[in-house]
């Protein structure tokens, strides 16, 4: 099985990369706990951003935001395409795109296929790891 890359899109925001690292976090529906776990004891000023990629259908309304908020200090914010990461938050992926950073600022494109098997924490990651290398 092939999945296409990250396309990468222009944007006028995104001129330089960030220096701060970037978590990328990949969960099924069943991962909350263990990411509850892993959020609870982090601090307001990680100096990180971190980013939540799970499987969501977009026939339900996902929980998750309220969920990580009352766990954390940081700002829980809903991905918006355009938008440039920051550090000391948790960002969300939204159901039915696909999530990519190009030059520290989010894309969002709809998938290549919307039937069958898609792989968005893949696709987060491999976007991730070619525009912030070891950053990531």
């Amino acid at each position: 099985m092939t999945t296409s890359g990250p396309r990468k899109k222009i944007s006028p925001k995104g001129d330089a990369l960030v220096d701060f690292p970037i978590v990328g976090i990949g969960a099924s529906a069943g991962g909350l706990e263990a990411l509850e776990a892993f959020m609870a004891p982090m601090p307001a000023d990680t100096g990180m951003a971190f980013v939540v990629i799970q499987h969501l259908s977009p026939k339900h309304k996902s929980l998750m935001a309220e969920i990580l908020q009352r766990i954390t200090p940081m700002k829980v914010t809903q991905i918006e395409d355009g938008m440039r990461i920051e550090p000391n938050r948790v960002y969300l992926n939204v159901p039915d795109k696909e999530t990519a950073l190009f030059n520290s600022v989010f894309q969002l494109t709809d998938p290549a296929s919307r039937e069958g098997f898609r792989l968005p924490i893949d696709y987060f990651f491999r976007s991730l790891a070619e525009d912030h290398a070891e950053r990531a």
